[in-house]
């Protein structure tokens, strides 16, 4: 009998229903597993955005680690695509940042911020001219700034994005009207002549000439000629380098002897098509005014003036004092004519992309700036860029090609009312009578305004194209060649209407004037080159073996008409009665040069570089139109030492570097070694004769340049300090001058080499320092600063020569001569001056022995990055030490009628008075007049001219992705000049021409978008 027992069929039900649970959740499991093993390797899309913690980084490379066959590249927006797992782990990697390794980790979106890295930016190439070297190995000096400088600046001068921010580059500018010039030494005054030391501007490979193309027939008020550089577009330049020393701008032989400017212009860039546009407005002001005298104390200095004169009672004339004009009436002729707000517009859109093959960029911008004068005048300048990329499939052909073109138009007043504003009574009547009509108030007031019947108006286009080929025949040789051509067209034109005088002197348009100047430039380059490559283990060598073939022609004609039946024709210049041509000019200009470069690289420690040129100038006569240039520059890359770097861990980078080399300069003008005639302006029985303008000299030649520079560049705590300090010393000699001859021969000078030697030296420091380098927080420092030093080593024969109260040797070129002030006389109350021969006259040369140098004693930038999140601060200070003329110099005569400082009190009034200044004087007390044109002309009239300057400001604020999706949106704040530190008594520090208008404080505000 069998009995069923629960308990031993339970167990093996038991076990069955474990074991069937057991399979059926393993095979659950499994299928679990393999699905989430399968989902953890399989690929998908991971995006995002990669920045630099405030703006997005285009060209940045992504690839999977470990893979070879994934990568991608960051767009003009810093978006990136790539495909990879959730395991897989993404390499981020750009020159300047440190590479960043970021798991994957199943993200399909991952935002980065890349972090820079100091040390590696030793690895950029910098544009050398014709070749790029790394900043680590090059030997010469180079000043570099890029688009990320520029773009933060509401300037239209390329030299305007340059002040403050490149040691041994001294930058001034010259006016504060729109289009206004710029002056530029690179590393001091090398040439006797002032238009003799203009450095070499090259635009894309692509020399672009500097001359002036306005005439002093037609310019404007502003002090110099209307300058081609308005033409560059600074929207549109990448980088700017800057060429110093004698190792870098010896390839450019001749054309380098003052420096290297080299511009190149933004290219297209792999990447989905992006389009960018940036909107900015705002307003520019006068950054400083005179504090002048208020009706009260000029009215007091008047009639004091008479009293001393001995005028019991004003004359009828003295309008301003003797009751004609209101006494009570005080108008603040500053603000008026120069204290209002020039509006500034400027818009600037961008088109770019391409494959890896082909990129692509077309750029448009428009400008429009007003003035600060009362009236509605206009500077407007429109840019197009174009540009493209093309390589062959297997990267041995490669063509770059790029065009701009610039048209301006600018509308100014003839006259400018700076000195006005600085000058007219503060009791002047009102501009403008009760009708609307200009006040001339019968005939006593000579109204400003009426000079703004006279325009101003330049029309300016410019083409700059350039193409540049390239083949690899087999691997390290290479040919090259660049083709550059430009074209520009200038018409300038002033005029004279009869309008601007006091219409009750019935004066009318038979003696209106027109002038006219019709300037044409163009020029072609061509540049072949071959480059070779070689590498044996540890040595390396670059050669470079070229020439080039320039030809440049200017056409200008420079006219007059005078009187017209009627203003309104006063364009037409057919409808002119007399006609006068004072210019009708052709110039051909051809240059050609063979040069060659070795490079030498040694375990990447030791760097030689052996550079030589051979130029030739149709400036000069067959018999020396050729010379020869060349450099040699060292580099010691010392960190790399074994030995070094064991005993000195903490330092990151240390480099020694020297040159040595010469260059040369033609820029004296053309055909100056000829016999020429030029035209008479008169006739004579209807024939127009020939009149011998220049004597023939073929002996001249080339100025030479001896340029010496030794340099430490140090870089410590991974180089977030980087140091570099460099002296240099160049000595330009055979300078090319005018030698003055006797009046018998009926010419002033004849053109030829004088045996004076310049000398300039100093000591150039820039220091960079990364003083917090956080993911969401950054700063760092640029600081720079130049001690220049200027000197006329020798001058044989200056004594006997014209030169002699201009120069001093052992002084430096840019000196005053002139007399030393003592005091004001108790007894006369008049001036007092030194008497250094003893003569008991105070007069000119003999008593002019005082020399004052009006040359900076130093100038330096200190700038500031900041950013924190999407915030950007970013600001410079431009620091400079100098003596320069202060207002005595150019106020006019107190007492005479001009307004004067308000500071001028204490002045002498009666016998045995001690006073600062001496009594005032209307204009007829000769013995006060000529002291007053003396004490002008003194010391006195020389005082500290040292300021700091709060050049530039930015602030911007980039949009989170989150709010702006696709698009990158960044708005933005913009000032140029903001403040200005100063003791100078005068209006501005930096401009040096007092009664014109200085430099404008600019702000603007501004969006811009990229979609």
């Amino acid at each position: 009998m069998n009995y069923f027992s629960f308990y031993k069929g339970g167990k093996v039900l038991y076990c069955l229903f474990f074991m069937g649970l057991v399979l059926s959740f393993s095979s659950s499991l499994a299928r679990n597993y393999s699905r989430s093993f399968s989902l953890f390797f399989q690929h998908h899309k991971v995006q995002g955005v990669i920045t630099d913690g405030i703006t997005p980084l285009p060209g940045v490379t992504i690839s999977v680690k470990g893979r070879t066959d994934t990568a991608a590249i960051t767009d003009y927006s810093g978006n990136y695509v790539i495909s990879a797992s959730a395991n897989d782990t993404l390499t981020v990697s750009f020159i300047g940042f440190k590479t960043k390794h970021i798991p994957v980790s199943g993200r399909s979106r991952i935002d980065i911020v890349l972090q820079f890295d100091i040390t590696t930016l030793q690895e950029v190439r910098v544009n050398a001219g014709y070749y790029s070297v790394k900043e680590s190995e090059r030997t010469g000096s180079i000043a570099r700034i890029t688009s990320k400088d520029i773009e933060n600046q509401p300037v239209t001068n390329v030299l305007a994005t340059m002040q403050g921010r490149m040691a041994g580059v001294s930058i001034s500018q010259d006016s504060g009207l729109p289009g206004g010039n710029f002056n530029i030494q690179i590393r001091g005054q090398n040439s006797l002549r002032s238009d003799g030391n203009a450095p070499l501007y090259v635009i894309n490979g692509t020399p672009f000439s500097s001359e002036p193309i306005g005439s002093s027939q037609t310019s404007t008020f502003s002090p110099g000629l209307t300058s081609p550089l308005n033409s560059i577009n600074p929207d549109d330049i990448e980088s700017i380098e800057v060429l110093k020393d004698a190792d870098a701008t010896a390839i450019y032989g001749s054309r380098g002897a003052n420096g290297v400017v080299l511009i190149t212009t933004k290219k297209g860039k792999e990447g989905k098509t992006r389009f960018s546009i940036n909107y900015s407005g705002g307003i520019g002001k006068v950054t400083k005014r005179l504090d002048l005298m208020k009706t009260p104390q000029y009215l007091q200095m008047r009639r004091e003036a008479y009293n001393n004169d001995g005028f019991s009672m004003p004359p009828a004339s003295a309008y301003d004092v003797n009751g004609v004009w209101n006494q009570n009436r005080n108008t603040d002729w500053q603000e008026v004519l120069i204290g209002g707000a020039a509006d500034i517009t400027n818009l600037q859109t961008t088109l770019s992309g391409g494959s890896s093959q082909t990129q692509f960029l077309l750029s448009g911008n428009y400008h429009k700036e007003g003035t600060v004068f009362p009236g509605d005048f206009v500077y407007n300048k429109g840019n197009f860029n174009f540009n493209i990329n093309h390589s062959s499939n297997d990267k041995k052909f490669k063509i770059n090609f790029n065009t701009a073109y610039t048209s301006q138009k600018n509308d100014q007043p003839w006259s400018d009312l700076t000195r006005e504003a600085m000058t007219l009574a503060p009791n002047a009547p009102p501009l403008y009578d009760s009708d609307g009509n200009l006040n001339w108030s019968n005939g006593t007031f000579e109204n400003p305004l009426r000079n703004f019947e006279a325009k101003f108006i330049t029309k300016t286009g410019s083409l700059l194209a350039n193409a540049f080929l390239s083949y690899e025949i087999m691997e390290g040789f290479e040919l090259k060649s660049n083709f550059g051509f430009n074209d520009l067209n200038h018409a300038e034109t002033r005029t004279f209407p009869s309008t601007i005088y006091n219409p009750s002197f019935n004066i009318g348009p038979a003696s209106s004037a027109l002038f006219l100047n019709n300037t044409q430039r163009q020029s072609w380059i061509i540049e072949p080159q071959i480059n070779w490559k070689s590498r044996l283990n540890n040595f390396s060598l670059e050669v470079i073996l070229g020439g080039t073939f320039q030809n440049q022609t200017t056409d200008k004609l420079v006219q007059r008409g005078l009187g017209f039946t009627s203003n309104n024709l006063i364009y037409d210049l057919a409808s002119a009665t007399s006609k006068i041509i004072y210019s009708n000019e052709e110039i051909l200009y051809k240059y050609q040069a063979f040069f060659g470069r070795v490079n030498l690289n040694w375990k990447e420690r030791y760097i030689l570089n052996l550079t030589a040129r051979r130029d030739g100038s149709s400036r000069f006569s067959p018999e020396n139109q050729y010379a020869n240039f060349g450099a040699v520059g060292f580099a010691w890359l010392f960190h790399k030492e074994p030995a070094f770097s064991n005993l000195f861990s903490f330092i990151s980078f240390g480099k020694l570097r020297s040159s040595y080399g010469t260059t040369g300069s033609d820029q004296i003008g053309d055909y100056q070694f000829l016999n020429t005639y030029s035209s008479v302006s008169t006739n004579y029985q209807g024939l127009t004769g020939l009149q011998p303008s220049r004597l023939y000299n073929p002996n001249f030649g080339w100025e030479i340049n001896k340029k010496f520079e030794t340099a430490l560049e140090l870089g410590t705590l991974q180089d977030r300090i980087f140091l570099t300090a460099a002296y240099y010393q160049n000595r330009s000699s055979n300078q090319l001058v005018g030698i003055p001859l006797p009046g018998t021969t009926g010419f002033v000078s004849i053109q030829s080499n004088l045996d004076a030697v310049v000398q300039n030296s100093g000591f150039e420091l820039t220091l960079r320092t990364e003083n917090i380098k956080k993911d969401k927080l950054g700063w760092i420092t640029n600081f720079n600063i130049t001690v220049p030093r200027n000197k006329l080593i020798s001058f044989p024969g200056l004594a006997g020569s014209t030169y002699a109260n201009q120069y001093v040797i052992g002084q430096p070129l840019n000196i005053q001569k002139v007399y030393k002030y003592k005091n004001v006389n108790p007894q006369s109350g008049i001036y007092d001056f030194e008497d250094f021969n003893n003569d008991g006259i105070i007069s000119a040369p003999a008593d002019r022995s005082i020399v004052k140098n009006l040359s900076p004693k130093f100038f330096a930038g200190l700038q500031n990055q900041l950013n924190y999140k999407n915030f950007q601060l970013d600001f410079l200070f431009q620091l400079v030490e100098q003596d320069n003329w202060n207002w005595s110099n150019s106020q006019g005569v107190p007492g005479a009628g001009p307004n004067q400082a308000a500071a001028l009190g204490n002045q002498w009034q009666k016998i045995g008075d001690i006073s600062t200044y001496q009594k005032f004087t209307t204009g007829t007390n000769a013995q006060a007049l000529d002291a007053y044109y003396k004490y002008s002309l003194s010391d006195a009239a020389i005082s500290d001219a040292s300021y700091i300057r709060l050049k530039n400001v930015s602030i911007s604020y980039n949009l989170p992705n989150r709010f702006a999706g696709s698009m990158q949106l960044k708005i933005f704040m913009e000032a140029q000049n903001l403040l200005t530190f100063t003791k100078y008594q005068g209006a501005d520090p930096e401009f040096k021409f007092t009664g014109y208008l200085p430099p404008l404080k600019v702000i603007t505000t501004g969006i811009q978008l990229n979609f």
